[in-house]
């Protein structure tokens, strides 16, 4: 069995470690014959830096790298372009600002391509740069990894006003790609890559020649792993794994996908979270991998601020994925670039698409983190995680009087601006996403719609209807049950069927009316 490559971005490792290669070389060889500049959007450890590792290793003429490879036999090893690669993953900007993080890149790429610059800002040393290595050893190919980091670790700041370090970036990095509008003369291959395309339109205006592969569907599986390559690939792990969970490979499948596919960016083609999948194969447990690797914090906060919270099944045109300011950030498009949300469907024709959460990890790691982020009281100390818990084992146990106490103990992390008639909305966020989380486990529904209960939880014995109201009556929310006739759908369960109306009282910090009954 080969080694499994997490965390492994350098090209050349592959080989040298005995790491399996997912085989991409055919995609890449349709786009670096059939163009010249490129965009691509993915999100964090998804495989964007191994692809550009790999576009090094091509134009470098490293032959030996790619033995056993489908692009073998297929490119011209006798033909060479230097490569500038810049990564600002691995720029100390903190340390030395974006312009001298630059700078000392721009330096390092001279030395190594043995020319001298005699210029001093980032601009037209960058200018001079590819002029004298493409003068010295042909064409440049020009490969760009994490370009928007620089603004993506300040927009915590940005979006609370605390400075204006996203902005300056931003601008410093707009006069730094503003060089490569001129410099096609000089340019073999340019490819740039980042999480976010909120910069793009900021950054590249220059560059209206830049071609988006996002949602290109030729390229949808350039990263990422469909299922046809993890069967052909890890076929010898599956089977390990398999015996080791004493499932059937059948099963095991099943439950791989539905915890780690679902990624697409064209409705269509479905692939696995490379970083989730390696390390599923590795510890062989069933859990979030990838999405506890860390959620920008900005994103809560921008979704707690706005009150912005149900973001399933969202309807959007792929224009409005364009639509990126720092000024004005836009929640769904940044979901959708940071991997949190998916293409569930797109309409080719007119561009119309569905959002949602691509599987299981994400969708429960969205759920806890929302609940995370509504209900605990930093200061009173509430465990969301652990009260959770507890209500899923007062369900299984029909423990209606600790589904009460523990619903009051995560009310009570709320801020204190939920108690104002005008926050409503946390209260409602609260409770959708703790039923929301709870139906990964038991049988849970929240709806919205006329006419339906707000939450049903059906477990083993017991079928529990909801009906939620704010400043109102417990009765009233017990009459609407039985008015609306909720029950009837559960007749036939053979399960003691309970209605429950609650009240919460906004001056309160929690429930004022609780009401059971058998219905």
């Amino acid at each position: 069995m080969k080694n499994l490559p997490i965390g492994i971005q350098t090209f050349s490792d592959f080989p040298d470690f005995n790491f399996v290669y997912v085989d991409k070389t055919e995609l890449i060889h349709q786009m670096v014959t059939t163009g010249k500049y490129y965009f691509l959007s993915r999100p964090r450890r998804f495989g964007k830096s191994l692809l550009v590792s790999t576009l090094k290793a091509l134009f470098e003429g490293r032959e030996d790298l790619f033995k056993g490879l489908w692009i073998k036999d297929k490119w011209d090893w006798s033909k060479k372009n230097p490569v500038i690669h810049f990564s600002f993953d691995a720029m100390s900007y903190d340390a030395l600002g974006l312009d001298g993080a630059i700078i000392h890149s721009l330096k390092y790429w001279a030395k190594h391509h043995g020319v001298r610059l005699s210029t001093t800002d980032y601009k037209t040393q960058f200018e001079e740069l590819i002029q004298k290595v493409s003068k010295k050893h042909g064409k440049a190919v020009i490969l760009i990894d994490e370009y928007d980091k620089p603004i993506m670790d300040y927009l915590e700041f940005e979006t609370i006003g605390v400075n204006t370090q996203a902005k300056i970036n931003q601008k410093i990095m707009k006069n730094f790609y503003s060089v490569l509008k001129n410099a096609g003369e000089d340019v073999r291959f340019l490819f740039i890559t980042g999480i976010s395309k909120f910069s793009k339109v900021s950054l590249f205006s220059d560059l209206n020649n830049l071609t988006d592969l996002t949602l290109e569907p030729n390229y949808a599986a350039i990263v990422g792993y469909t299922q046809e390559e993890l069967l052909f690939y890890f076929g010898d792990y599956l089977d390990a794994t398999a015996q080791t969970l004493k499932i059937s490979r059948e099963e095991l499948l099943e439950h791989i996908k539905v915890w780690y596919n679902g990624f697409s960016w064209d409705g269509l083609t479905k692939v696995y979270n490379p970083f989730g999948t390696l390390k599923f194969l590795k510890q062989k447990q069933f859990m979030s991998h990838w999405f506890v690797t860390g959620m920008p914090s900005f994103l809560m906060r921008l979704m707690k601020n706005r009150m912005q919270f149900d973001v399933e099944n969202t309807r959007i045109h792929s224009i409005e994925l364009e639509k990126y300011d720092i000024d004005n950030l836009d929640i769904v498009p940044l979901l959708f670039q940071t991997g949190y949300l998916t293409v569930k469907s797109l309409d080719p024709m007119t561009g119309n698409m569905v959002l949602d959460y691509p599987n299981k990890e994400v969708r429960e790691g969205m759920y806890q983190f929302m609940i995370d982020g509504i209900a605990t009281d930093r200061e009173g100390g509430v465990n969301a995680s652990n009260s959770l818990k507890t209500l899923l084992k007062a369900f299984t146990e029909a423990d209606l009087d600790t589904v009460k106490a523990t619903i009051n103990v995560l009310l009570s992390g709320l801020p204190s601006e939920a108690y104002d008639k005008k926050s409503e909305g946390l209260y409602h966020g609260l409770l959708h996403f703790i039923f929301k989380l709870l139906g990964i486990y038991i049988k849970s529904e929240v709806h919205s719609s006329k006419g339906r209960a707000d939450s049903i939880v059906e477990t083993a014995t017991h079928v529990f209807i909801f009906e939620f109201k704010f400043n109102r009556t417990a009765e009233e929310a017990m009459q609407q049950i039985k008015d609306k006739k909720y029950a009837e759908a559960y007749r036939n369960s053979g399960k003691a069927i309970k209605g429950i109306g609650v009240n919460f009282v906004s001056l309160d910090k929690e429930i004022k009316g609780w009401l059971v009954e058998a219905v």
